[in-house]
């Protein structure tokens, strides 16, 4: 569910912006980061910093658009590609400068221990994530389903100029949904920085992740990344009991690939040559 979260932000500012953010990954970092140092300095437990963290963040979201895409939407997407990946270095060596090298732990949303249901122990900690990813996936959905704030940020994805022309007030949409996307990039971080800790260098691995589930479920839609992420979560939770962490990662990629050479448009990607 935090990679459902990761995958669903990731999308949601490719649509918007029209370009990769490749910094997302160190957005989810610095949600951690956010939660640590504010458990810290204020003591709240990590379900009342969970709106704390996606408030800071979904500012952070719209400030990482703002310096590194949406200036550069009319320039060659290769400035984009090396304006995202120097501010996720920016990024990191900040964090690192901010919090050392070492990881650290976010505060936890169900403390430590389990509870049974049908004889399987499940983990306190891993069952909130759940709890709260599925919330807030429910949420998205909604608001992007049920709501006309959604159909006009739809709309503003699928063809900004004829939004505009209708009367949608684009830019506005395009800010509601980059700082959409920083939220769930935040709370993905709390909820992930408890149970994997919290280090400067993991942004990379995020980014990869949330990559390969909008490569898999098909570039920029979102129940396609959605799922994609969460096949991931599957397969590395289950694979890595059957073939362990390295080989159940090198399958992965494996499978990846093999999608791919199929279906390289993603499983619920339109091909190139049907789209309007």
């Amino acid at each position: 569910m935090a990679y459902a979260l990761v995958a669903l932000g990731f999308v949601l500012a490719l649509n918007a912006a029209g370009a990769v953010n490749f910094a997302h990954g160190d957005l989810v970092v610095l949600g951690g980061a956010v939660a640590v140092l504010a458990g810290q300095m204020t003591g709240l437990p990590a379900p009342l910093l969970l709106p704390l963290v996606a408030l800071v963040l979904a500012v952070a979201g719209i400030i990482a658009a703002r310096i590194s895409i949406l200036p550069l939407v009319s320039r060659p997407p290769e400035a984009t590609f090396v304006a995202t990946i120097a501010l996720a270095a920016i990024v990191e060596q900040g964090l690192t400068f901010g919090l050392g090298a070492a990881p650290r732990t976010a505060p936890a949303l169900a403390g430590s221990g389990s509870f049974e249901i049908a004889g399987f122990a499940l983990g306190r900690q891993p069952m909130a994530i759940v709890a709260i990813g599925g919330v807030l996936v429910a949420a998205v959905w909604f608001l992007l389903e049920r709501t006309q704030t959604g159909r006009r940020m739809r709309a503003v994805s699928a063809d900004r100029y004829m939004a505009r022309a209708v009367g949608i007030p684009v830019g506005r949409y395009i800010m509601l949904s980059l700082a959409l996307a920083g939220a769930l990039a935040g709370i993905a971080g709390l909820l992930l920085g408890h149970q994997f800790l919290v280090a400067p260098t993991q942004g990379a691995g995020h980014m990869l992740k949330a990559y390969i589930a909008v490569a898999l479920g098909g570039w920029g839609s979102v129940p396609g990344a959605l799922l994609g992420a969460l096949g991931i979560g599957f397969f590395e939770t289950f694979g890595s009991v059957w073939l362990g962490d390295a080989w159940a990662s090198a399958a992965l990629y494996a499978g990846v690939l093999v999608v791919l050479a199929f279906r390289p448009q993603g499983l619920f990607g339109e091909p190139v040559g049907r789209r309007a």
